[in-house]
């Protein structure tokens, strides 16, 4: 997987902002870089209230914290470790459901006999930033009353007809790892609907302290410093440059890959603006006349790193294999799909010849 930076950030403005973080002695709780990220990114991401994090798994921790979750959350077992650990370490009960293979999502075919007494939550996951079938989730979830965190964790930027992508369910949250489209290094935020769950938020993430002698609730320390936060600023201003790149890579791997027998890959959504995040295959050995392992080690012994990605899945992990749900007759979409995809290289960085490259191993 690709590690990004800024196309080119103004260094002297870096540095200058380094300097008054050095002045001012104020390099983390809530600083003034910190407060222009939060107010810069809800401008962007075109939603209400935004919590910044020290990284994209804290955010999945506190949400489930937040919302009060108990008992089971029914979540997919196609999505990076992080996802299911959250609820793990809540002391919850993942409960796994199949995907959909036209997005990798959760299928909401499959949500409704997943749901016991004990269900409390629904924890999808936007894969490769396409989608989930965000409104009928919704409405299972409006039916039982279960509350819905998205591990948007790709979606920097998704939007549907307009509307941002992490407007939907009860909370979002994102990563902002340097592998990811935007990134501070390592971060990741939590995007929420209203001022009374903001406020919470940010005590939970900040120890639980409402003053400086009062302690409300058993927080955590997840605070995003004022170093990470300028290089957000910086980055945010050339994000959407970064995005068109990837989209222009995204177009060169679609044009040569669609006639190639035995590889699939995602169009794009119809109302959905994507972010490019991720421009994952699907080997189908039979037809490609090459296993997808294959294909992997050939790229790697040509110098191209892909990566298998999701595999294996969470299910399979020593943790969750005992799970119910977990089985494979349970998952047989998930297990398909996570013993064919490969993603390819994508981002911002990425030449003509680099792409060429990467074609030329696969396209035979």
């Amino acid at each position: 997987m690709n590690v990004t930076s800024p196309l080119m950030p103004d260094l002297g403005e870096f540095t200058q902002m380094l300097k008054q973080i050095w002045e001012s002695r104020w390099i983390t709780n809530n600083g003034q870089f910190h407060q222009q990220l939060e107010k810069a990114l809800c401008a962007y991401l075109k939603v209400p209230y935004i919590s910044l994090f020290t990284n994209g798994t804290l955010p999945l921790l506190t949400a489930l914290q937040a919302l009060r979750v108990s008992g089971e959350v029914i979540t997919t077992p196609y999505s990076f470790v992080a996802t299911t650990h959250s609820i793990w370490w809540n002391g919850l009960k993942p409960v796994f459901v199949d995907i959909d293979p036209a997005n990798c999502g959760m299928d909401p075919d499959k949500i409704e006999a997943a749901i016991t007494p004990r269900t409390t939550a629904l924890m999808p996951v936007h894969c490769y930033g396409k989608p989930c079938d965000i409104v009928r989730i919704q409405q299972i979830a409006d039916k039982y009353g279960l509350k819905v965190i998205y591990d948007a964790a790709h979606c920097f930027g998704v939007e549907v007809d307009g509307r941002s992508i992490l407007e939907y369910g009860d909370i979002s949250t994102l990563s902002f790892h340097a592998t990811k489209v935007y990134n501070t290094v390592e971060g990741g935020a939590m995007v929420m609907h209203d001022a009374a769950t903001k406020q919470r938020i940010d005590y939970l993430k900040n120890f639980g302290f409402e003053s400086e002698t009062e302690v409300i609730a058993p927080g955590i320390n997840s605070k995003l410093d004022e170093v990470r936060a300028i290089y957000g600023l910086l980055n945010l201003r050339q994000v959407d440059a970064a995005i068109e790149a990837r989209h222009q890579v995204a177009v060169r791997y679609r044009e040569a890959l669609r006639t190639v027998k035995g590889i699939r890959f995602f169009d794009d959504m119809p109302g959905v603006r994507h972010n490019y995040s991720y421009f994952p295959i699907f080997v189908n050995a039979e037809e490609y006349g090459m296993t997808r392992d294959e294909l992997f080690y050939l790229l790697r012994d040509n110098g191209i790193m892909s990566r298998r990605y999701f595999y294996p899945l969470i299910s399979t992990f020593s943790t969750y294999r005992g799970l119910p749900s977990a089985t494979t007759e349970n998952l047989p979409n998930a297990t398909r799909i996570a013993n064919e995809v490969i993603c390819l290289p994508i981002h911002h960085e990425l030449t003509n010849d680099d792409v060429d490259r990467v074609l030329e191993v696969i396209v035979r």
